[in-house]
């Protein structure tokens, strides 16, 4: 497994940027806060990501969003806040005391609403949404168990239409994209979702290299076609 180890620079860059720009509520600052207090991992994205997230939704003119693992909902209260008021965002969280945490996040922000949490592992989830035959999704958000990343991204397409727009977080993994041997649990999966990116002709699509608190990583932002 990598260790993820963000240099000091990187930290107080991210926090300047996230006090003087990015500027989390108050009901976002609570879902970190409450994911600590649980003994979760801390691995939600940093607070300029959750926002470019919400960017990138009322960008899109997203009305259905799609997430693939939710943890304590702090990506989820970014995304559902750029939702429109009629706007739907169903995310699907393996372990249920993560989804109780995050439903209790969530509904906090005032947003439960707009929230549809579905527990129980994400590939039996996303074959449920396909026999809902439900409208497709217009933004799906993948960060989740590496290993099952290329299954993910099939699935946001299948889930998805043309134009559909797809973000995949922790793509760089630091550097395990060159050596899976640095994490053979995760970067296999990784580096197989990357080959689909660019091989796949359903997908456009592009990586971005990041540094900050979680160290050094990126995210993949594409469109189906």
């Amino acid at each position: 497994m990598i260790e993820h180890q963000p240099a000091l620079g990187w930290v107080a860059v991210e926090n300047f940027l996230a006090d003087v720009v990015v500027r989390p509520d108050s009901a976002l600052q609570r879902a970190v806060t409450s994911a600590l207090e649980a003994g979760m991992p801390p691995i939600e994205v940093a607070p300029n990501a959750g926002k470019l997230l919400k960017l990138l939704v009322q960008l899109s003119g997203a009305r259905r969003v799609l997430e693939i693992g939710t943890l304590a909902g702090f990506s989820t209260i970014w995304m559902a806040q750029g939702l429109p008021a009629d706007g739907r965002l169903v995310t699907c969280e393996y372990l249920p005391k993560h989804a109780r945490i995050a439903r209790a996040n969530i509904d906090n922000a005032g947003l439960g609403h707009k929230v549809d949490i579905r527990i129980g592992a994400a590939l039996d989830t996303l074959h449920a949404l396909e026999s809902e035959a439900g409208p497709p999704f217009d933004f799906v958000f993948i960060d989740a168990d590496k290993e099952n990343n290329p299954h993910y991204l099939d699935w946001a397409i299948r889930l998805g239409r043309p134009g559909t727009t797809i973000v995949m977080d922790n793509v760089v993994w630091e550097g395990a994209v060159l050596d899976a041997s640095m994490d053979t649990v995760n970067a296999p999966g990784i580096i197989s979702a990357l080959q689909m990116l660019g091989d796949d002709a359903r997908l456009d699509g592009t990586v971005m290299q990041t540094v900050g608190s979680k160290g050094w990583d990126g995210f993949a932002l594409a469109i189906v076609r």
